[in-house]
């Protein structure tokens, strides 16, 4: 449903273009200095304004109505809460009968039965990722893993310093495309991780897999691993604290953290969004019409993704690292 995580447990609610959305963080511990600074840094790094992204800028202005007092967590859950300013519902009026394609507009209005919120996309719209990244910022506060996230390819550019005028370029020609993100987690603790279920890979996956357009996830080498042969692969212990020559299995054996950093590269699918007219079914004439989609969209959501991805693995750690604490 709504909900992710065991110890450290968030709930998500709202839509694109309702009155607010919000998470609720539990498990949080009583006594943990509240850093506002790191909070309003991340929200920030996901708005909107570089070449690329979208028109629709938020103030997304956290208002926390519990958990924090005096500067510290009191160990009660807590709730943050962002209200939505910037909205043009109208501009979603012609989806109601032709769904776009490769978004959620055709299975949301299935699984509902007509009543989901179509309006900037609703509940599975990445207007929502704004309460992943809350969540995201109270969980390196309970943590202090040194999380990196970089951009390592966009469409078919691999020298990211032509970004913006790659990127002007296809929000000139009304298209999209995806990107590569790259996260390391520096040194983490040794044991993170319970085999099978909640294994690292397990963890990180599934919170990873409920961001709106990841599409893929790899670990350390990932498939370019397939070309290794075992004595290749292999990451040879130098010293009796687990440091490997190599880093092929990205600081993860047996789903269990091994000291080592954790490497992994998620992909950020092209948005469906695009203003390029494109012929699909429209289900009141029933036949294939030419749809043109209103609005403001992100030509390459990638770019505003990175500290998604971010929070979504710290998220993940965080209740990897309550867990092992409650099993010590």
């Amino acid at each position: 449903m709504n909900q992710f995580g065991n110890l450290f447990r968030i709930s998500i609610y709202g839509e694109s273009h309702q009155s607010a959305i919000g998470v609720i963080i539990d498990g949080m511990k009583p006594g943990v200095l509240f850093d506002e600074s790191l909070l309003l840094n991340d929200l920030q790094r996901r708005k909107a304004g570089a070449v690329g992204t979208t028109l629709r800028v938020e103030d997304d202005n956290p208002v926390i109505t519990s958990g924090i007092l005096n500067g510290y967590t009191t160990g009660s859950p807590i709730h943050v809460m962002f209200e939505n300013m910037n909205k043009r519902s109208e501009d979603y009026k012609n989806l109601l009968t032709q769904p776009r394609p490769g978004h959620a507009d055709f299975v949301a209005y299935n699984k509902y039965k007509g009543f989901n919120d179509n309006r900037g996309g609703g509940h599975f719209s990445g207007r929502l990722t704004t309460t992943i990244v809350a969540a995201g910022a109270f969980a390196k506060m309970l943590t202090n893993h040194q999380i990196e996230s970089k951009l390592i390819q966009v469409g078919d550019l691999t020298d990211l310093n032509g970004l913006d005028s790659y990127l002007k370029e296809i929000s000139e020609s009304f298209d999209s495309v995806g990107g590569i993100i790259e996260i390391t987690v520096k040194n983490p603790e040794i044991g993170l991780g319970e085999p099978f279920f909640d294994s690292v890979e397990s963890k990180i996956s599934h919170m990873l897999f409920s961001i709106p357009a990841v599409k893929g996830v790899e670990f350390g080498v990932g498939f370019k691993g397939i070309t290794l042969k075992g004595s290749e692969f292999n990451d040879l212990i130098i010293d009796e604290k687990g440091k490997t020559i190599t880093n092929h299995n990205g600081g993860i054996n047996g789903g269990i953290t091994n000291g080592n950093d954790i490497v992994l590269r998620v992909f950020i699918k092209p948005a469906s969004s695009i203003f390029l007219p494109q012929e699909t079914f429209d289900f009141e004439s029933k036949q294939i019409k030419t749809l043109q989609i209103k609005g403001r969209h992100d030509a390459c959501i990638a770019r505003r993704a990175l500290v998604v991805i971010e929070a979504a693995c710290a998220i993940a750690l965080a209740d990897l690292y309550l867990e092992k604490q409650s099993r010590e």
